[in-house]
C-alpha cells in the first residue's frame, strides 16, 4: 500500500504531463476497440443481409438480350420454363436443393371473412423452404404430393394469420385468393427481412395455373452443398451456358440473364471486412505504440527529476531490482488505468451506436468487441507498461549513489 500511495503521489505532483502521456495510451486503446467493434458490425450486417437466404445459393433469373446471336436480334425477352428447371437439375452436378419461382406482387386479394389484404403470392417447389429459410411454426410446408395434383393449398406467415384472423388459428381454414379458396397447412415466420413475412406459398404447380401462367417460370434456385467459390462459380457458368444454348443469345450477353452467386458476392464482402479488420489492428497497434512512446519519455523524465532521491535510496541499502521495481509499476498503474478509461469508453460510445441503429437493413448491425479481445487488450495495456519503462529503470538502476547525491 506504502508502495502505491507513493507511485500514485508521484503521479499527482505532474498531473498534466502524465494526463497527457496516459491519454495517448487511452486514445490507442479506445480506437482499437472502436476500430474492432465496427468491423464486427459490418460482419454482423453482412450475416443479417443474407440470413434471408442461404449463402451457398445461387439465383438466376431470366432478362432482356442486349447482343445479337444466331441471326436473332437484340431486345428479345428470355422466359424460363419448367424444362429449364428439370435441365439445370438434370445437367449441373452438386446440387444440393433447388426450386422455381412464380410470384404475384400484391396483385392477389387475399381476404378471410370481413376482413381483406393483399400480399405477395409465390409458387413454388418444396426445397423453397431451406433456399429462403423459411422456419415452420406450425403444421408444413409444401411437398410433392401438393404439385403433382395441384392442390389448392397454402402456407402463410405468422404476420399475415394476425392481421386476417383476429385471434382465430388460420391451421386448416380457407383463403379466398382472387376469389379461389386455398387451405391453410402451414404457417412460419421468416428471420430474414419483414418483407418476407408478408408471403403466401402456394405449390408452383397450382400458381402457374392461379397466375395463367402456362409452364413459364420468374426464377431458378438452387443450393451448392459444401462447394468451394471456384466450384460455385463454374456451377453458376454451366448454367448460363445451359440456358445461352437453349434460348439462343450468346453467353458473353450480360442482360440475357442474370446470375446471383450467393457464396460469392459473401466471400467478396467477408474478404473486404477481413482486410478492414486487419487494418483495424495496424492502426490501433501503432496508436498504442505511440502511446508506450509518450510513457517511456516521461518516465525518463520522472527518472532525471527523482535522480537525488534514487542515489538515497540506494546508499542506505536498496537494491537495483528495487529500483526497477518502483519505475515498472509506476509505468504499469499509469498505462492500467488510461488503457482501462479507453476501453471502457470504447465499449461504451459501441453501446449507443447500436442503440441508434436500425435493427434490419442496417450496414452495421450489433457493433461489439468480443470478451477475448478486451482480454486481449488488457494484457496489451500491462506488457505496454513493462516495455515503455524498461529502458528508463534500467537507467534508474545505473546511477551511483555519489553522483546522484551531488546532482542539483
Amino acid at each position: 500500500m506504502d508502495r502505491i500511495l507513493e507511485i500514485l503521489e508521484s503521479i499527482s505532483s505532474n498531473r498534466t504531463r502524465t494526463f497527457l502521456t496516459g491519454f495517448s495510451v487511452a486514445w490507442g486503446i479506445f480506437m482499437l476497440i472502436l476500430l474492432l467493434g465496427i468491423s464486427n458490425g459490418m460482419e454482423n450486417g453482412t450475416r443479417e443481409k443474407f440470413k434471408d437466404d442461404a449463402i451457398n445459393s445461387i439465383t438466376i433469373s431470366p432478362g432482356q438480350t442486349s447482343l445479337s446471336f444466331g441471326g436473332l436480334l437484340p431486345g428479345r425477352k428470355i422466359r424460363f420454363t419448367n424444362e429449364d428447371f428439370d435441365l439445370i437439375n438434370k445437367e449441373i452436378y452438386g446440387i444440393e436443393k433447388s426450386s422455381a419461382r412464380v410470384e404475384k406482387w400484391r396483385t392477389f386479394s387475399v381476404s378471410y371473412k370481413s376482413k381483406a389484404g393483399a400480399y405477395r403470392v409465390r409458387g413454388t417447389h418444396p426445397d423453397h423452404q431451406y433456399l429462403e429459410k423459411t422456419v415452420m411454426s406450425k403444421g408444413r410446408f409444401l411437398n410433392e404430393k401438393d404439385i403433382e395434383r395441384k392442390r389448392k393449398v397454402c402456407v402463410i406467415s405468422e404476420a399475415i394469420e394476425e392481421e386476417l384472423f383476429e385471434g382465430e388459428s388460420a391451421m386448416g381454414k380457407y383463403l379466398s385468393l382472387s376469389g379461389t379458396m386455398f387451405k391453410v397447412v402451414g404457417m412460419f415466420v421468416d428471420e430474414g427481412s419483414e418483407g418476407e413475412n408478408g408471403v403466401i406459398y402456394l405449390p408452383i404447380s397450382t400458381a402457374q395455373v392461379a397466375f395463367g401462367r402456362a409452364d413459364n417460370i420468374d426464377r431458378i434456385l438452387f443450393t451448392t452443398g459444401d462447394a468451394s467459390l471456384e466450384e460455385t462459380q463454374a456451377m453458376a457458368e454451366q448454367a448460363l451456358k445451359l440456358m445461352a444454348a437453349k434460348h439462343h443469345f450468346s453467353p458473353d450477353d450480360p442482360r440475357a440473364v442474370n446470375i446471383r452467386n450467393n457464396f460469392e458476392q459473401f466471400n467478396r464482402i467477408a474478404g473486404t471486412i477481413g482486410l478492414i479488420r486487419t487494418f483495424s489492428w495496424i492502426i490501433g497497434v501503432f496508436t498504442i505504440f505511440a502511446g508506450i512512446i509518450g510513457v517511456s519519455n516521461i518516465m525518463l523524465i520522472t527518472v532525471q527529476e527523482r535522480t537525488k532521491e534514487i542515489g538515497i535510496r540506494k546508499s542506505i541499502g536498496a537494491t537495483p531490482w528495487s529500483i526497477i521495481n518502483i519505475i515498472l509499476q509506476e509505468s504499469v498503474i499509469i498505462t492500467t488505468m488510461f488503457g482501462y478509461f479507453g476501453l471502457f469508453f470504447g465499449v461504451f460510445l459501441l453501446e449507443l451506436i447500436a442503440k441508434f441503429l436500425p435493427d434490419t437493413g442496417a450496414v452495421i448491425s450489433n457493433p461489439t468487441v468480443d470478451f477475448s479481445v478486451a482480454v486481449y487488450a488488457l494484457i496489451v495495456l500491462v506488457i505496454s507498461g513493462l516495455v515503455s519503462a524498461l529502458i528508463p529503470a534500467r537507467k534508474a538502476a545505473q546511477i551511483k549513489p555519489v553522483v546522484a547525491l551531488a546532482a542539483d
